[in-house]
């Protein structure tokens, strides 16, 4: 009698091969560490052979496992393309899309409003959090594309723009003037460390004046004229604005907006969340 090969054990089986091991690899499926080795096991069980070499610490295809990969593909991309072609017009399911605080305005709401419109059965939930959370979150697989603000760009990564930070303070509003200078920002924020290093090689005395957890703290304190605080050029929130200090304050360092996304999943309204999320970002 036939024997099925499992399609799940397949595709947990792909997704390690891709990810180089089981930890990204079961973020990105949703599962256990323990159910994905346990899905593998099941698949070498049934073939009756090795697929990894688990001599060393990352996990290296074996012969049997290189030929099983190449089936394993084209069995997944057939049922794939049943599924899609026979059961629903339009692409379903669910994406995360991870960015940092302080760049979700203004690109990001208009790439998720396009996205929705031509992939309307496709859900895409936001992580909003700090560059570095976001990149532990990728590594683990749970996020399939992450931006991120850094000085340089991983391996892997796609920077989109590099643009300066910018000094910006309440509209019409005096603070800047004031020594020492007020500044507000987040207390996980990358940028602070760089802007007071800045002020004080400029000789300007400065102290923190407001320090949060949230974003919406730091914009109110400085919408009111109580500090400064500096963002990505181009990425500026309402009610503040660009402060015209005539060479008062200092030059501020270049930072780069990375882009990450996951090879594990390559479907077409990823591919699309990626493209309009980089064509967002290059037009600011």
């Amino acid at each position: 009698m036939p024997r099925n090969l499992d399609l799940t054990a397949l595709r947990a089986f792909v997704a390690v091969a891709d990810a180089g091991g089981v930890t990204k690899a079961s973020g990105y499926l949703n599962l256990t560490q323990s159910a994905v080795s346990m899905q593998l096991k099941r698949l070498e069980e049934m073939l009756g052979v090795g697929l990894f070499d688990r001599s060393t610490r990352r996990l290296i295809l074996t012969g049997a496992g290189e030929q099983t990969l190449g089936y394993a593909r084209r069995m997944l991309e057939l049922n794939d393309e049943v599924l899609t072609r026979l059961t629903a017009s339009d692409y379903e399911g669910e994406l995360t899309l991870g960015v940092p605080h302080d760049i979700v305005y203004p690109s990001i709401p208009r790439v998720l409003h396009r996205l929705a419109a031509d992939f309307p059965r496709v859900k895409v939930q936001l992580v909003s959090s700090y560059t570095a959370r976001l990149k532990r979150m990728f590594a683990r697989g749970e996020v399939d594309a992450i931006l991120t603000t850094e000085a340089d760009c991983d391996a892997g990564g796609e920077t989109l723009i590099i643009r300066p930070l910018v000094w910006v303070g309440a509209e019409g509003g005096q603070m800047w003037k004031q020594r020492p200078l007020r500044l507000a920002f987040e207390h996980a924020c990358i940028f602070r460390n760089s802007v007071q290093a800045a002020l004080d090689r400029a000789g300007i005395p400065w102290e923190m004046a407001v320090e949060s957890d949230s974003i919406r703290t730091v914009e109110a304190s400085v919408s009111a004229d109580l500090a400064l605080h500096a963002c990505i050029e181009g990425t500026e929130p309402p009610y503040v604005e660009r402060v015209a200090h005539g060479g008062a304050l200092p030059a501020l360092p270049q930072i780069k907006i990375n882009l990450y996304r996951s090879d594990l999943n390559r479907s077409r309204p990823l591919d699309a969340l990626v493209d309009l999320t980089r064509s967002s970002f290059r037009s600011l």
